[in-house]
């Protein structure tokens, strides 16, 4: 049964199609409703209480889930025609973009993955005693609080809340689980007469607390302090931001969902090998510390982690993969919106990505500006750091003409410029922008003003990893390119190697985490597939003779699925026997630096270097000097053989 498709055109203030929009999209449109959260709201609750239907209104969404309520039915579903593509100064049709909106609207949503996290209102207060005593005035009803005061404070003389005295040397953690460290710690001892008495001071003193209340106004106590949930920082020569942070843990009392933002598979991990360090992309990303070494790969401790994507934009193997929503449904929310538009009739979308805060903006520009262009569709993100360069390469590759990136005020506008920077390279200087401003109507007029080139003349979908979308969507972009040149530190490129300088020791090929170089069992070779190359690092920082060197490109020939012959050398012929082994260079090498070395003076010491392994075990086994040929060895003494000797005394 298709949905019904409840419109409303907002007093006459958009055009709406019925007819083309049942036609395009295949749902049941009915005709639209002009007042539909006022006086035709019996509307409203008429598809409400049939089920199955779509209401286009998302400003009114309180109207329509308080009716829900009421008519004991389940809330419906919302979705944002008006803003997103009704109300705009551009004359041109907006059917092919409504219903490329309605079709990502119909899109099955994941479930979210959460994780239990419980406060029980345990509260740190650190600052100023004046600020910090007064904030646990007001917070001693509703948390247990915990004071830290500076040493030679006198104490208050209130069980209220708890006092102590000390320097904080650390704090880790978040909400729920802080830990901090406090040196020259001294605790109140109650009882007896007259002031509180102190504990002796102690260094390294180590307490668990839920929440801390910094008004120290000094620097943070942790990176990107501002997404760290349960931390609260505020001046505390600023009345009102004191009041706002103490009125904010107030509320961090009971038990919370925290969202899993990102998955992780550290078998495909780069990062190190056999203790030598290879990609550091994620660890130099991360603005929280979310992420730390462990062993041969990365961790994501999930309480830390704020779900701003970059690790997951940036990372070259997928190894650690946004996951709320996964990597895979923003793809096909991608193609959708393309596929749609383009069968409405639609011709040269452009892509708007943005965060909660571009909604916002389009919302105010829509109602008081120009709106959107007929042609520009909004494509909403949880976390705008996510949408990387493969995403970008593969909407263009699906037909967008255009992607602009809008981020919000909390956008880490490095992390986004390096996945700029590597689009375009992929597909094109015009093609892809960051578009960096608060302000609604000069986006809107940033999009009006756009020039965006021609779309790929035919749209393909690709399917894969992340690696793998890039180089099907650059191939569809780039039908005649060879090898296209990317900005360093990119995750695609080839491995150079200095073929004077490399012995073809091949402990490369041992710690390549990808598989892209390999040996030759039978020949002295190092073999390379260019498209397995993660350019981690790995082989380069494990090289003994530096003989290994970068080539940030992506090579869309076959050539870079198949492997290629880096280096080779003659194997050398086994004196005895003529097996093939080792390295001719090598082997020549090290007989003649030992030649006058005494330790291979005389007999076959220095002919068994030029032996393979069977014929050198083979010549040491009847030597006169062979180890073996010693007799069986004395028998160690035990307990026994003393408690022997013993009795027979």
């Amino acid at each position: 049964m298709a949905k019904s498709l409840i419109t409303c055109d907002c007093l006459g203030s958009q055009s709406i199609d019925a007819a083309a929009l049942s036609k395009t999209t295949g749902l049941d449109v009915r005709a639209p409703c002009s007042a539909l959260c006022t006086t035709q709201i019996d509307r409203a609750a008429g598809a409400l209480t049939e089920g199955n239907s779509i209401i286009c209104c998302l400003q009114e969404s309180q109207v329509f889930e308080t009716l829900a309520e009421e008519l004991g039915v389940a809330p419906p579903d919302l979705l944002d025609l008006r803003d997103r593509a009704g109300w705009s100064d551009d004359t041109g049709s907006n059917l092919a973009k409504m219903s490329a909106l309605i079709a990502e609207a119909q899109l099955p949503a994941a479930p979210e993955k959460t994780i239990d996290v419980i406060s029980g209102g345990m509260c740190l207060i650190l600052g100023p005693d004046a600020a910090a005593l007064a904030a646990a005035e007001q917070l001693k009803d509703h948390m247990a609080v915990t004071v830290l005061l500076s040493d030679g404070t006198e104490v208050p003389d209130t069980r209220d809340y708890d006092v102590v005295l000390g320097r904080l040397r650390r704090a880790s953690g978040a909400l729920g689980q802080f830990e901090v460290m406090i040196d020259a710690l001294q605790q109140v001892e109650p009882g007896g007469r007259g002031a509180f008495s102190l504990t002796e001071p102690r260094d390294g003193g180590l307490s668990a607390c839920d929440v801390i209340l910094d008004l120290r106004g000094e620097s943070p106590l942790f990176p990107a302090h501002e997404k760290r949930e349960g931390y609260l920082r505020a001046d505390p020569a600023h009345a009102p931001s004191v009041a706002a942070a103490v009125l904010a843990a107030s509320h961090l009392v009971g038990t919370f969902e925290k969202p899993l933002y990102v998955r992780t598979d550290p078998l495909i991990c780069a990062h190190s090998r056999a203790e030598q360090t290879g990609c550091a992309r994620c660890l130099d990303l991360c603005p929280t510390g979310a992420i730390s070494p462990s062993g041969d790969h990365v961790t994501v401790d999930p309480m830390i982690c704020a779900g701003c994507g970059a690790c997951s934009a940036a990372c070259p193997s997928g190894a650690i993969a946004y996951d709320a929503p996964r990597v895979e449904q923003t793809f096909a929310r991608v193609q959708t919106l393309s596929r749609a538009y383009l069968a409405a009739g639609g011709t040269a979308p452009r892509l708007l990505v943005h965060d909660a805060h571009g909604a916002e903006m389009i919302r105010l520009s829509a109602r008081h500006g120009r709106g959107l262009p007929h042609d520009v569709i909004p494509l909403e993100m949880a976390a705008i750091g996510a949408f990387g360069h493969a995403e970008a390469v593969a909407a263009l590759a699906s037909g967008f003409a255009s992607v602009t990136i809008l981020p919000g005020p909390g956008a880490d506008r490095a992390a986004l410029a390096a996945q700029i920077a590597l689009a375009r390279a992929i597909g094109g200087d015009a093609a892809v922008r960051l578009l960096d401003t608060p302000d609604p109507d000069a986006m809107s007029d940033a999009l009006y003003d756009e020039t965006a080139p021609a779309p790929v003349g035919k749209p393909v979908r690709p399917m894969g990893t992340r690696r793998q979308i890039t180089r099907q969507a650059a191939r569809a972009l780039h039908p005649e390119a060879g090898r296209l040149p990317l900005p360093e530190g990119a995750p695609y490129g080839a491995v150079v190697v200095d073929t004077d300088a490399c012995t073809l020791c091949l402990s490369c090929v041992s710690l390549c985490p990808s598989g892209a170089l390999g040996d030759n069992p039978d020949l002295p070779q190092l073999r390379f597939q260019e498209d397995a190359c993660l350019q981690c690092g790995l082989c380069a920082n494990v090289c003994p003779e530096d003989a290994i060197t970068y080539a940030p490109r992506l090579d869309l020939t076959e050539a870079a699925l198949a492997q290629q012959v880096l280096h080779e050398e003659e194997p050398f012929a086994c004196v005895e026997c003529g097996a093939l082994f080792g390295v001719r260079s090598t082997i020549e090498k090290i007989t003649a630096k030992l030649e006058g070395h005494s330790m291979f003076a005389g007999g076959d010491k220095l002919r068994m270097i030029q032996m393979c392994d069977n014929c050198r075990v083979n010549t040491q086994f009847h030597a006169e000097d062979n180890p073996f040929a010693a007799g069986e060895r004395p028998r160690p003494r035990t307990t026994e053989d003393y408690f022997s000797k013993r009795r027979d005394h």
